[in-house]
């Protein structure tokens, strides 16, 4: 159950992440709807899913957060399972240094419908309102035309396509990386 409010936005709200949210995202990044977007080979147990959330969570160089849709009533703080939805999760690593960098998945069914972009935004904003990171980087497989639109849409730069870099789904697969540089979001 995804913990209290951190950020919200139009349609969006940012929630901590609980070790309890662990079963959430190890199920959804199992799916290979979302686990062959990310270009993870391996799936990962229970118990490995909820090191992973602990130890984003913990750490000061990370903003983790689950994304949900809140019902109108839902309190800031700990709501119960009817008031608020979790559709997926946001990260924001090394926001200690120069450059952060962005990772996001949602639910399959909830794509297209324009909550990754609103969620991405508020992140990036965030970052950007709370850190004194330079840039903040971001990277997508080439044969995810969705996500590399919604950094393109958010004004972000392409700056390197790795050739064939990862085997994912059968194939080898391109990464392309991306940046946003801090006055390039102020001037948005």
């Amino acid at each position: 159950m995804p913990g209290p409010v951190v950020e919200r936005g139009e349609r969006v709200t940012f929630r901590t992440v609980e070790r309890s949210d662990a079963a959430f995202q190890q199920r959804a990044t199992t799916d290979p709807r979302v686990r062959y977007l990310l270009g993870m080979a391996e799936q990962k147990n229970l118990e490995e899913a909820e090191d992973l959330v602990e130890d984003r969570s913990e750490s000061d160089s990370n903003l983790s957060f689950v994304v949900c849709l809140d019902d109108e009533d839902a309190p800031d703080g700990h709501p119960h399972d009817e008031e608020t939805t979790p559709i997926g999760m946001v990260h924001a690593h090394r926001v200690d240094g120069e450059r952060a960098h962005l990772a996001y998945w949602l639910l399959p069914e909830r794509h297209g419908e324009g909550y990754g972009t609103e969620a991405a935004e508020l992140l990036v904003d965030l970052v950007f309102r709370t850190t004194s990171v330079h840039s903040v980087g971001a990277g997508a497989f080439a044969h995810n035309e969705a996500s590399r639109g919604l950094l393109e849409s958010l004004g972000f730069t392409q700056e390197l396509r790795h050739r064939e870099a990862t085997y994912v789904d059968g194939e080898y697969r391109d990464f392309v990386n991306y940046g946003l540089l801090r006055r390039e979001w102020a001037e948005e």
